[in-house]
């Protein structure tokens, strides 16, 4: 009883907090598709076809085929937060794409005691319910080329964010993402600006006064409606692919660099303006069928065990790959429960190539 309660009042907290947090709308920085998650989120100027959407949408027009399908399922904190993900992409000619991407981030079926004990007192366990605290974000993608200029792709993501707590209260949010390529003979660099105008939440809560009256008797903040803000990040990145024994075997490296200008934080490069975080990712492949992939990101000062002195942490990502016809399964082994039970998440993909019947 008194755990749910907790859970409650909890879920509240952090949707208020949230307002005047530099951290919001975290659950789209998780990343999306286990190629990438293996390289270490070092994607931007890798990526290509349907998960573009996401990483960057410069990169739809890379796509060789006339309709790509994404999907991935995963679960974190030992199974109580679930996220899934499920994208599209479509060539509208030669020099343009569009695309959509859906992502939820949710947990299910909490508890809800409020109701537990009725007016005299008398504890009915008929009177839990449940509710999902749930995050779900919708991304509309386009690319298109830069004919007058040779080598730059160009593309944004128009998001439409709902986050929502039961029946207690939401939040609906807009954003816009603006990513760009550029190919200069075998390297590709790329920037992504992700919520490059800010992106806007604007919360409201539905509480009764029985409600109101447990969150007065409890100590606890009572919610009201608020607007938060996601502050925007450019992510900078380099990639180049290398061929070797008469191109059987490639082997391609990233690296990136996010930035954020929201004031300090834990990362390798950080001032009162601006922090920055490296990312690094590299993918061997054989034949265009199976591909080793790591990387290396998460870079940040923690302390030790005693708590004595700080030491640097790594987050180390590994995945592997196959490309058979029209499917590509790919899976990451990544430290992205590092805060659960378990310190390892197994990630699984798939992404399906449609092409276009020709008329004979």
């Amino acid at each position: 009883m008194y755990r749910s309660i907790c859970l409650l009042f909890c879920v509240f907290t952090m949707a208020m907090q949230a307002q005047t947090r530099k951290y919001s709308n975290e659950f789209l920085n998780i990343g999306v598709g286990a190629r990438a998650l293996g390289m270490g989120n070092a994607n931007v100027a890798s990526v290509e076809g349907v998960h573009a959407g996401y990483w960057n949408p410069a990169g739809l027009l890379k796509q060789q085929n006339d309709i790509e399908v994404g999907l991935m399922h995963a679960e974190y904190f030992a199974g109580i937060a679930k996220y899934d993900y499920m994208a599209a992409s479509k060539r509208i000619d030669s020099n343009s794409v569009a695309g959509i991407s859906i992502l939820r981030f949710g947990v299910d079926n909490i508890p809800n005691t409020l109701d537990l004990v009725d007016a005299n007192g008398n504890v009915d366990y008929n009177r839990i319910t449940t509710f999902n605290a749930v995050d779900f974000a919708a991304l509309l993608s386009y690319s298109r080329k830069l004919v007058q200029l040779k080598g730059i792709d160009l593309g944004g993501n128009f998001k439409i964010i709902r986050r929502k707590l039961g029946d207690f209260g939401g939040a609906w949010g807009f954003g816009l993402d603006l990513g760009a390529k550029y190919t200069h003979k075998k390297w590709i660099f790329a920037a992504m600006g992700r919520d490059i105008t800010g992106t806007y939440n604007a919360w409201s809560f539905n509480l009764d006064q029985k409600q109101i009256a447990t969150f007065i008797q409890t100590g606890n903040e009572i919610p009201s409606s608020s607007l938060e803000v996601t502050t925007p990040k450019i992510i900078l990145g380099v990639s180049r692919q290398f061929s070797f024994w008469e191109d059987k075997i490639t082997v391609l490296g990233e690296a990136d660099l996010i930035n954020t200008f929201d004031g300090k934080r834990n990362t390798v490069i950080k001032t009162n303006l601006w922090s920055a975080e490296p990312a690094f990712g590299v993918e061997i492949g054989y034949k265009g069928f199976v591909y080793l992939r790591g990387g290396l990101g998460n870079i940040q000062k923690q302390l030790n065990d005693r708590a004595t002195i700080y030491i640097t942490t790594v987050q180390p990502n590994f995945g592997v790959g196959v490309k058979y016809k029209i499917f590509s399964l790919d899976y990451a082994l990544t430290d992205i429960g590092d805060r659960s039970v378990a310190l390892y998440s197994n990630i699984f993909s798939l992404k399906i190539d449609i092409n276009k019947k020709m008329n004979k």
